[in-house]
Order: structure tokens, then sequence, then C-alpha cells
């Protein structure tokens, strides 16, 4: 579904992703991790246009993308929740579905109007359901929990129907039980939507026993790509990250 070939992206002197390869199968629930400045955002801002590589290639279903702007990348295939949910605050959970769901029906022109038109309801209702936001669907956005505008940031990405979903720290920001309560709905979602999702995560519990895949990043390149079994014994991430998360976790009476 997604492959990054040869990807390099450098900031004058400073190579933030060096080389990077990597595959994602289609249907596929993978998690990227690797300590702070492993160039792991930096990989998503590649994918998403936010950012233009160096070099290299990024094939989604055999075409490059590579380059291309954030909103045709969008209409290509790739939607992305961001690790600071990026919402409007002043409407209500149904608002910003129903804006998001219009906007990518192409019926712009009234996706705030006070009929909006009806698929971009329906759709809207059914990602409300999806996302199990009934109770909060008529609350100004800025009036719900953390959790509950993390999840809205998914949502608004689930509506313009992507192949491929990036989530950058879903759980950023949570307290222990909310993180995996979020990831449950994550889990539910992918299950249900049929895409394949990328994660980027600091908690390693979480990663073991959510992701398929784990792709390991370390000063921008690839150092371990396996299934969690696989990554959790290799000695280069144990040296290299596991060791370190297992020391803070000791330091902090875990």
């Amino acid at each position: 579904m997604l492959e990054l070939r040869d990807l390099v992206k450098a900031f004058g002197g400073v190579v933030a992703t060096d080389h990077v390869s990597l595959n994602f199968a289609p249907r596929s629930l993978s998690a990227i991790i690797g300590p702070n400045g492993a160039g792991k955002t930096t990989l998503f801002n590649l994918m998403t246009g936010h950012l233009a590589p160096t070099s290299g290639r990024i094939l989604l279903e055999g075409q490059d993308i590579a380059g291309l702007a954030p909103a045709a990348i969008v209409a290509r295939g790739i939607g992305r929740a961001f690790q600071v949910a990026s919402i409007f605050p002043s409407l209500t959970v149904e608002e910003q579905l129903i804006a998001a769901v219009a906007a990518h029906q192409k019926s712009n022109e009234r996706m705030l109007s006070a009929f909006p038109p009806e698929p971009a309801r329906r759709r809207a209702g059914e990602l409300i359901e999806l996302l199990g936001m009934g109770s909060v669907a008529k609350r100004s956005s800025r009036t719900i929990s953390h959790g509950d505008q993390k999840l809205l940031d998914v949502g608004l990405a689930l509506a313009l129907d992507p192949k491929v979903l990036l989530l950058d720290e879903p759980t950023a920001g949570m307290g222990p039980d909310e993180r995996w309560a979020m990831m449950e709905t994550v889990r539910r979602l992918w299950t249900l939507q049929h895409m394949t999702l990328i994660f980027i995560e600091h908690d390693i519990d979480i990663v073991f026993d959510f992701a398929q895949r784990i792709d390991v990043l370390r000063y921008g390149k690839v150092l371990a790509s396996g299934t969690p079994d696989e990554i959790r014994g290799h000695p280069d991430v144990i040296e290299a990250y596991l060791g370190v998360a297992h020391e803070a976790r000791e330091e902090a009476g875990a």
C-alpha cells in the first residue's frame, strides 16, 4: 500500500531522514518508534506533503507522491491526526465532522450552512457512532475532554476516507487508562475501516500490544524492522532504545 524508497530529508547540514526504506502492507497496523530526534515526525511530514524530500520516493499503491502538496496527497488517500489535536474549538463535534465530510465530498459551499447536504450529515453520523462520541456530538469541542479532542481529530482524518491513516502520538497527554482506551478504539477503527494504519508512540507497552509490525528509527536511519517479538529481542534496539525506556521506568519506580 505504501512504500518509502531511500528517502532523505536534509535541513542544511542536518540529515533528519537518512536513506529510509520501509514498506507498509495493505490493511496492516504498524508502529514507528525511536528516541526523541530520531526523525519520526519528519517522516510523517514527508508522507503527507508538509515537507518535500531532498531525495527518494514515496509510493502510494505504486504511484510516486513525493513532493505533492498536502491537499493532493489527502485526495490520493493519506489521512493524518496530529500529536496536538487540530480541531476548531468553537464548533461542535458534529459540525466539524459534517464540514470535513462535505469538503471531502466537494460540497464546500454548504458545509457550514444551516442545511448541510444530507450525504455529509449521514456520513458524519456514522463517524460519530463509529467513534463512540454520541454523548458529546452537540457539544462545542473546546468543552470536551482532551481524550475526546484527540478522538475527534482522528474522526476528521477518517472523514476523508483514507486508505492510509497516520496517527502522530495518539495517546499524548493522556493518563494510563485513557491511553489504553484510546488505542482500543484505534484498533477497532482499523478493523472496521479496512485501512493501513501507522502510528508513532512512545509508550512501549502499547506499541508491543497493538502493532503487528514495528519500525525503529535512530538518528534518521532505520535501526530495525520486524514483529513485536523480533524487536523486543533485537540487541541493537535494546541498547539504543528499549534499555533507556526500561531505565526510565525503574527510576520512576515502575
